[in-house]
């Protein structure tokens, strides 16, 4: 936690008798007395709670390596103990033992945690930006959380990369050829080339190339959904508009589940820097911003479940219900469509081939590190492309950027300024991407792409491709329930609610929406007025029920 040391007395920051005393009244139970050297909690642990230690010592240790641990700190009286998993009672990504004196600690379950930080300012703001900072560091760290082992650069290795960081998880990365240890624990283990890459969870658990799902059950991402169980409302998608629908309703006291088949930070979670985003003067990465409002969603209570994908909505009857991968299935009062759209495929026959192995629809620190020093071509004209392109060409040795229309007509200024200072930048403005070539087993190497006005084609040998190509609504899963349009986004406004779908109590925010403004301040701010209308709905609905 190095680059941290500096902000290491708010990472674990010691508490005085006064604010000592305000927690006491929000613990979930009595205080209790661990002998020298006995756990009081392991990593992996589900649902342990954040302890404040009154006497004594608890030495927390983080997993370093495959088979070692490492001290991270050693807690005092006043200090406290856990990180952003303990808001939501998910496994612990550390384990913490007493003293050579043991101790004396207060437990405070996720419950009691969340009504600690909302019932206490000064004590909450302590305790939030320590269990924050804390993730941080695990993720700096490394060591700590995930280990994954397999060949670097792999397809298959480079997916749960991105699914670890998208969702904020640290996340240790071992080559199995290269590192002795991985190599070894292969071998050890009767892993075949063809199961890698595999991964060891925090619990020790190990798995062999799981999917998204398989890798965020072990994890404890997802959680148990009671089918019996209502909700006021539930959110799909875990973007910037739905993350401020959970936080604005689940701060107003209502039961929120918020649901995406990918991972928190929609569309926006692949800006590098959002520069225009109000009250962030030095900009902010999408991905940052979404794990703030992740944090901040879970801080009052919101369940967010990930990756879980929404199949269909069924709209015959109240409560709504919502069929989910899994043969699971939700029932909720309200039903937020926050699901947003996605970058557009090429049209290009082989395009399945090297997504994955030199095609990417994401441009993330993962990326930027296989392309360093290289030759990429990056396709698409709007602010995320102009913010993946800021990004990635003071790593690479050139990028050619292949746009349709002059930047001018959909690109922000401030972003084509920054583009027209990189000398390395190629615009090839009126063109598009015509064959890819290569195979599976040796990814992508060379693209060509034509001049739409005179038919000449442009070919390079580069083994890195990235699409920003526009984007479709992610609102087939709505269908015979609400009103589309043409072009798939969903129609709101028919009635007295403006963001309320064709079908009452289901509204529809966000880039998914037709005739929305497609900004990230336009899609926080409706998720902020959803709720009000939300409340509107239930009222009227109540006085119906009470005549």
């Amino acid at each position: 936690m190095s680059t941290l040391g500096a902000r290491e007395h708010q990472m674990f920051p010691v508490l005085n008798a006064t604010q000592i005393t305000t927690a006491r009244r929000f613990a979930s139970g009595p205080e209790r007395r661990f002998a020298p050297g006995e756990s009081v909690f392991a990593i992996g642990e589900q649902g342990t709670p954040s302890w404040l230690v009154l006497d004594g010592a608890i030495d927390v240790l983080r997993r370093d390596g495959l088979s070692q641990e490492a001290v991270i700190t050693t807690l005092g009286p006043g200090q406290f103990t856990g990180e952003v998993n303990q808001l939501a009672g998910r496994p612990s990504l550390a384990a913490g033992r007493a003293g050579p004196e043991g101790c004396v600690a207060l437990p405070f379950d996720p419950a009691h945690l969340r009504a600690l930080m909302v019932g206490s300012a000064d004590v909450g703001e302590i305790v939030m930006r320590a269990l924050i900072l804390r993730r941080v560091g695990l993720i700096e760290a490394g060591g700590a959380g995930t280990i994954l082992i397999g060949v670097f650069g792999s397809p298959d290795l480079v997916r749960l990369q991105g699914f670890l960081s998208r969702s904020g998880f640290p996340q240790l990365v071992l080559d199995a050829a290269a590192d002795a240890e991985a190599h070894a624990f292969v071998e050890r283990s009767g892993v075949q080339p063809e199961e890698l890459p595999v991964v060891v969870c925090p619990d020790g658990n190990l798995l062999k190339n799981p999917s998204e799902a398989a890798l965020a059950t072990c994890l404890g991402i997802t959680p148990q959904l009671d089918p019996e169980r209502v909700y006021d409302i539930a959110i799909v998608g875990a973007g910037p508009a739905g993350l401020a629908t959970a936080v604005y309703a689940a701060s107003e006291g209502l039961s929120v589940i918020v649901l995406d088949e990918r991972a928190t930070g929609g569309q926006a979670g692949a800006s590098a820097r959002i520069e225009n985003y109000l009250g962030f003067p030095t900009g902010i990465s999408g991905q940052a911003l979404a794990g703030r409002a992740f944090t901040q969603a879970l801080k009052f209570g919101a369940e967010i479940a990930v990756p879980l994908q929404v199949k269909r909505l069924d709209c015959s009857g109240e409560p709504l219900a919502l069929e989910l991968s899994g043969n699971r299935r939700l029932r909720a009062r309200a039903v937020v469509v926050a699901s947003g759209a996605r970058y557009r495929r090429l049209d290009i026959p082989n395009l399945g081939t090297f997504e994955g192995a030199g095609v990417s629809y994401w441009a993330s620190p993962i990326e930027a590190r296989l392309c360093a020093g290289e030759e990429v071509a990056l396709v698409g004209g709007g602010n995320s492309a102009g913010q993946a392109v800021v990004f990635l060409a003071p790593q690479v040795k050139r990028l050619h950027l292949i746009v349709r229309r002059d930047l001018s007509e959909t690109m922000s200024r401030y972003l084509i300024e920054r583009i027209a200072a990189l000398c390395n930048v190629e615009i090839h403005v009126g063109a598009e991407v015509s064959a890819l070539e290569g195979d599976r087993a040796s990814g992508l190497t060379a693209v060509s792409f034509k001049n739409r006005s005179d038919g000449s084609v442009c070919r390079r040998e580069l083994r890195h491709l990235f699409l920003f190509i526009g984007a479709d609504p992610n609102a087939g899963w709505l269908q015979g329930c609400a009103e589309t349009d043409a072009k798939g986004f969903v129609v709101t406004g028919k009635g007295p609610l403006p963001l309320q779908t064709s079908l009452p109590g289901v509204f529809a925010i966000g880039d998914v929406r037709a005739g929305s403004t497609k900004r990230v301040a336009a899609a926080v701010g409706e998720g902020a007025a959803v709720v009000a209308q939300i409340h509107a709905k239930m009222a009227k609905r109540s006085t119906r029920e009470d005549a």
